[in-house]
């Protein structure tokens, strides 16, 4: 981790640090993708607050959610695993 962070602080421009944004996203979705099972309780993690469901179907990037208010298409990103 040290390395990484070395190597981030090495970056000398914007254009440099914006590339490494999609990168991490993406990488972030595949690890929750790989945790993600239909059934599961997950979080719904959004700016001020966090939302329990459950997992009713799995696509490529959003995963549908069933929370008390009703279903929703939820990005990989926005979910944490209970």
């Amino acid at each position: 981790m040290e390395n990484v962070k070395a190597e981030i602080n090495a970056m000398t421009s914007r254009a440099e640090l914006e590339a490494l944004i999609p990168l991490i996203r993406r990488r972030m979705e595949s690890l929750v993708a790989v945790e993600l099972t239909i059934g599961c309780q997950v979080y719904v993690v959004q700016k001020t607050k966090k939302t329990l469901g459950t997992v009713t179907k799995i696509n490529k990037s959003r995963a549908v959610v069933e929370l008390p208010q009703g279903s929703y298409r939820v990005p990989l990103s926005m979910l944490e695993v209970a």
